[in-house]
């Protein structure tokens, strides 16, 4: 049986039982249903399934009960929030053989330090290649170090290849030689 045979057949069958002005008014409120559900579709629909289990601990509880740590940014660029503490955390980091952490951290500490002699102007959403271009652009002695600092941190957070204490090595590296280059720019503005 063809698919045209098929709906003369049932729409004659369902002529039979309903009037078609009836047919017509019910498809058209079905429509209506259909378009309001779609429209509001993101708010009738449960955010998630309902548990069974009994609760241990209301979300208030949760939260009070964590320590204020800063999250780790590895989607993206590193914010520089904390730069006082980022070379003893990297250093404690690489102590305990959390070596991709250090890196991070140590990548923080540069950027920081970008941002206080106003070299680069970091913006939220901001990628590593992206402050590595706008930093050069500014100031292009900046950027052989913080290349290579980049292409660590992007090797080891966004390739998510196994960290070792040799790239922590290389990491401070290019941190001393970022800040030495930044003192020497210093140095000669002064003089002028």
């Amino acid at each position: 049986m063809n698919v045209s045979r098929w709906w003369t057949e049932t729409t004659a069958a369902l002529g039979d039982h309903v009037p078609l002005p009836l047919a017509a008014l019910l498809l058209g409120l079905v429509t209506a249903l259909v378009a309001v559900g779609w429209y509001a579709y993101p708010s009738w629909v449960p955010r998630r399934i309902p548990r069974l289990r009994r609760r241990t601990r209301s979300r208030v509880e949760r939260t009070e009960t964590v320590t204020a740590v800063p999250a780790p940014a590895v989607a993206g660029l590193p914010s520089p929030a904390v730069p006082s503490v980022a070379p003893d955390l990297a250093d404690r980091l690489s102590a305990d053989g959390r070596y991709a952490e250090a890196v991070r951290e140590r990548l923080r500490a540069m950027l920081h330090d970008l941002t206080d002699r106003r070299v680069v102007w970091i913006r939220p959403g901001m990628t590593v290649s992206e402050v590595v271009t706008a930093a050069s652009t500014n100031r292009p002695s900046v950027g052989p170090p913080l290349t290579a600092a980049a292409g660590i941190f992007s090797e080891l957070w966004y390739a998510q290849r196994g960290a070792t204490v040799e790239h922590d090595h290389r990491m401070r590296e290019q941190a001393d030689r970022l800040r030495h280059v930044l003192a020497a720019d210093e140095s000669a503005e002064v003089t002028w």
